[in-house]
């Protein structure tokens, strides 16, 4: 996700975008584990991605 993509959406969207975020970090830390994911790579994006979504969050707070 790109950051431009993330600062258009309101707070409501941007966490619910985080809690999806979080479950797909699980879902592919599990399939890590048990030796089903091909691509870890994925797991590095998405862990950005939830960093990202959580700056972006904190910037709309701030201003607020």
């Amino acid at each position: 996700m790109k950051a431009n993509e993330l600062r258009e959406m309101n707070l409501t969207d941007l966490n619910n975008a985080l809690v999806n975020s979080k479950k797909e970090l699980f879902n592919l830390r599990f399939q890590l584990a048990t030796g089903q994911l091909e691509n870890q790579v994925k797991i590095r994006s998405v862990r950005r991605d939830i960093a990202r979504i959580n700056t972006i969050i904190t910037e709309k707070q701030a201003l607020s």
